[in-house]
């Protein structure tokens, strides 16, 4: 049996899960090769880049969909749960699930929205592209909604850790943003029992003329303005004039009210920006594969 394409996996990972207890990613993907029949051989082909079997890449990318369109939850690191949408889905759903048939979820529609759309099994060359691209647009498109679901998996992982680890991530992202210097000498983590409502502290420079406190939520609920106002009172006692308020959320717009026209400076950065620094930053992810786009040199073939 030849290893299924990622839309052909979808329902199979639905049933998998369908008992309603969680299921570790490394079993799901079990399972699903199980279901398929695939062979040895089939079970370790990878893909073009060589790192990772595709059966492996087509199994996450069918997660990463059906969670997208709330059939699925991740209720802890590394482990997937049907949720009763996607109860509903196998009661009464197709045989076979695609993503044209997942478009009716609009949480979907805007994870998959036009212009950039998502890769079908994560290679660029398998990429789902619009036909009137031209070949630099599809590779554009591509990398964007590669690096998007990279995005939503760092902020699956952040939400997923724990508080204090979340402290320490935020300094972390400070430093590899270029405040401070190295992570011994510019940040530290405040203690949890102690810090007047500072998560952390940063210089703002290698020399130590200015420091930035931190205030870190790992929360899934809005921020408010009553918690912008907690941040900006710890900020004055502590005579600072700048602050940054880190969440993994989002802020209301009381809340980024709150934090204008203030003698300190506050800046607010909710999930969506977290998770896009930190892919900027390499904190949390690596450079899988490089692309080389390579254009025609015409000096070289100039007999003047």
């Amino acid at each position: 049996m030849s290893i299924p394409d990622f839309q052909s996996v979808m329902r199979p990972v639905l049933v998998a899960v369908a008992d309603g207890v969680p299921l570790t990613l490394s079993d799901l993907r079990e399972h699903i090769a199980n279901v398929f029949q695939l062979s040895d051989a089939e079970r370790s082909e990878r893909l073009p880049s060589g790192k990772q079997t595709v059966i492996n890449n087509r199994v996450g990318w069918a997660r990463t969909y059906l969670n997208k369109a709330g059939l699925l939850c991740i209720p802890a690191k590394g482990l997937v749960q049907i949720t009763e949408r996607g109860r509903e889905v196998l009661d009464s759903g197709p045989d076979h699930i695609t993503v044209s048939w997942l478009k009716r979820y609009p949480e979907f529609v805007a994870f998959h929205a036009s212009p950039t759309t998502s890769a079908s099994d994560g290679e660029l060359s398998e990429a789902t592209v619009t036909t009137d691209a031209t070949p630099d647009e599809q590779l554009v498109s591509a990398h964007q909604s590669l690096m998007r679901s990279l995005s939503d998996e760092l902020l699956m992982q952040v939400r997923a850790a724990s508080p204090s680890f979340f402290e320490q991530l935020v300094v972390d992202l400070m430093i590899a943003m270029g405040y401070g210097g190295s992570r011994k000498e510019a940040g530290r983590a405040t203690q949890a029992t102690s810090d007047d409502g500072i998560d952390g502290i940063i210089k703002e420079d290698k020399l130590g003329l200015d420091v930035i406190y931190l205030q870190a939520k790992r929360w899934s609920n809005t921020v408010h303005r009553p918690e912008i106002d907690k941040f900006i009172g710890a900020l004055t006692r502590q005579r600072a004039r700048k602050g940054v308020f880190i969440t993994t959320s989002d802020f209301s717009v009381g809340a980024q009210e709150a934090a204008l026209g203030l003698d300190i400076k506050v800046v607010l950065i909710d999930g969506s920006q977290l998770a896009q620094l930190m892919v900027e930053n390499n904190l949390g992810c690596s450079i899988k594969q490089v692309y080389e786009v390579k254009q025609l040199d015409s000096d070289y073939f100039s007999e003047d």
